[in-house]
């Protein structure tokens, strides 16, 4: 069953939503804010988000930015802003479609399927050997194998925040995420100077993950601009 999440702070659009969808077979998440969209997509990953771009907290485009960070789920902007500088913003930010509101319900099935085919098949969560260990995202499970075993070994417990720090950082293969784009991306927005909070869960995960915590070897500090996941080499 496809998994939608309707982003928007108009009670009467998100239930109607949810009603047609519903009736239609998806699987229908809602938030009401940015930072209850950002949290859901965290913790139950969509297969495609409907976006209103005019949210009580932060502007959609920030949501959209944030989003990209992690994953190239499509979204499709539900939007009462026709102007066509609205329209650019959101497209560069990452939005897949952008439908003016008000719209047809045929017409947004459309564009949704549209916006599914152009994607593709989803990608699997990663799942990837680190040494003695098995790190499972769709699962949200790390095991701690005993040498050379594949055999179940040992699980190893993150809190959510761990989870999703981790998650993000192993979306992105080799990539330097900066400490901004990272607490705006596991935290949500107000929390772009609260950089101990990322030092703090980068140490834990760290302390569970690395064989040697103050040499990682996996989870990297790029001094004075981010972290990268280094993915093992292969062979």
């Amino acid at each position: 069953m496809t998994r939608v999440l309707v982003v928007d702070d108009e009670p009467q659009i998100l239930r109607a939503l949810r009603i047609n969808l519903r009736v239609r077979q998806y699987e229908v998440l809602t938030a009401a804010t940015a930072a209850q969209a950002l949290a859901m997509a965290a913790a139950h990953p969509p297969d495609l988000v409907l976006l209103d771009l005019g949210l009580p907290d932060m502007d959609g485009v920030e949501v959209i930015a944030g989003l990209r960070g992690w994953t190239s789920v499509p979204i499709i902007v539900l939007s009462g802003r026709a102007d066509s500088s609205d329209k650019v913003e959101a497209l560069d930010a990452g939005a897949d479609d952008y439908v003016t509101k008000p719209f047809g319900m045929e017409e947004l099935l459309a564009r949704m399927r549209a916006a599914a085919r152009r994607i593709g098949p989803a990608e699997d969560p990663p799942r990837v050997r680190l040494g003695e260990l098995t790190i499972d995202l769709a699962a949200k499970r790390v095991t701690r194998h005993a040498a050379e075993s594949d055999e179940d070994g040992t699980d190893i417990r993150l809190t959510p925040t761990e989870w999703h720090l981790l998650e993000v950082l192993m979306r992105n293969p080799g990539k330097l995420l900066s400490q901004r784009q990272l607490l705006h991306d596991v935290w949500g927005p107000g929390y772009d100077n609260a950089s101990g909070n990322l030092r703090l869960y980068m140490a834990q995960l760290r302390r569970k993950i690395e064989p040697d915590p103050a040499r990682p070897r996996w989870l990297i500090t790029e001094p004075g601009m981010g972290y990268r996941f280094q993915p093992p080499e292969e062979g």
